[in-house]
């Protein structure tokens, strides 16, 4: 029996530090990229929509057997194309406006936007009715649904990533740096003292975990918003400077990053010896932003788990 328990201990102990080489790995490589500039994280966020896209359309032609239909996969792709070109036109009119003003191919495609976004959708619509085979009509259109769901689920998350990202890095990294710490911190407390499962979906989550995650996240959440705060590099919003071809991060700090004194509650003033702080606005968003990452961000990993458990398949981390 001793042997047995060594050797669970073993694979146990293992497993852990193998999560953790590849977390550390994973967080180094994504500072990295933070270091060089707002340019390679909107090629990141793109990248990882593009590999969820991909993995969730195979999923679907490999559980509807869809092998023999026409066109499903170049539509997929033709469609997510589309969407990107109706989200991502606009926000490049937004904030490459004197780029776009200075060229005048570019003037075009901006003023008809949306009409050239509309007849782009039309025409792989028609391409859709065009491509349905007798006998397989409902195969089709279940596969036609799937696509434009993936679509809302991947497409719209990474624009509104994008946008974030924009008004100031602060606003992409804090809340991703807040999921990242609360699902390692979730498991470390569950991997120590989970004894409660939380739900059945993922048997391996516990409410020690849960529960641990949220408190060391909002932790985290709010010292990691005091550092990042007194960096115009992570405050300023992102601009595209025409004259160097390249983005520029520099403004003055707005209100929200900037220190204020605080009163200390009286109940708490005899317990901590303050009768005020200074903090940054943006510290007290965190609590917000870590409220929320911590109790509804886990949902999102269940979501996964029953997704894979009801195709039997294993989902990407990165979706």
């Amino acid at each position: 029996m001793s042997t047995v328990y060594v050797i669970f201990l073993y694979f146990r102990w293992k497993n852990w530090w193998i999560r953790g080489i590849f977390s550390l790995t994973m967080i180094t490589l994504f500072f990295f990229l933070i270091y060089l500039g707002p340019a390679m994280l909107i090629l990141l966020v793109s990248a990882i929509q593009v590999k969820c896209f991909h993995e969730i359309i195979s999923i679907g032609h490999r559980f509807y057997k869809s092998y023999e239909l026409p066109w499903f996969r170049t539509l997929s792709w033709y469609f997510l194309l589309c969407v990107n070109y109706f989200f991502y036109g606009e926000t490049l009119a937004d904030y490459f406006a004197t780029f776009v003003q200075r060229e005048e191919s570019l003037q075009f495609l901006i003023r008809y936007h949306r009409f050239i976004s509309f007849a782009l959708y039309v025409i792989g619509f028609c391409m859709f009715v065009l491509s349905l085979v007798k006998k397989h009509y409902r195969l089709q259109f279940y596969m036609f649904g799937w696509t434009h769901v993936t679509l809302l689920i991947t497409v719209t998350q990474s624009h509104l990533i994008i946008q974030n990202l924009f008004e100031g890095i602060i606003w992409f990294l804090v809340p991703v740096s807040i999921v990242i710490c609360n699902d390692i911190m979730a498991y470390l407390f569950g991997f120590f003292f989970g004894r409660t499962p939380l739900i059945k979906l993922s048997p391996k989550k516990t409410w020690e975990g849960f529960i641990g995650g949220f408190f060391l996240t909002i932790i985290f959440g709010f010292l990691f918003s005091y550092i990042l705060a007194q960096f115009q590099y992570f405050v300023c919003p992102v601009e595209y400077n025409s004259d160097t071809n390249s983005f520029s991060i520099s403004c003055e700090p707005s209100e929200l990053f900037s220190l204020h004194s605080y009163t200390v509650p009286p109940y708490l003033q005899s317990l901590l010896g303050w009768t005020s702080v200074r903090l940054y606005p943006f510290q007290i968003h965190s609590i917000a932003l870590s409220t929320f990452g911590s109790l509804i961000g886990p949902f999102g990993g269940f979501f996964a788990s029953g997704f894979k458990r009801a195709f039997k398949i294993k989902v990407s981390p990165y979706c």
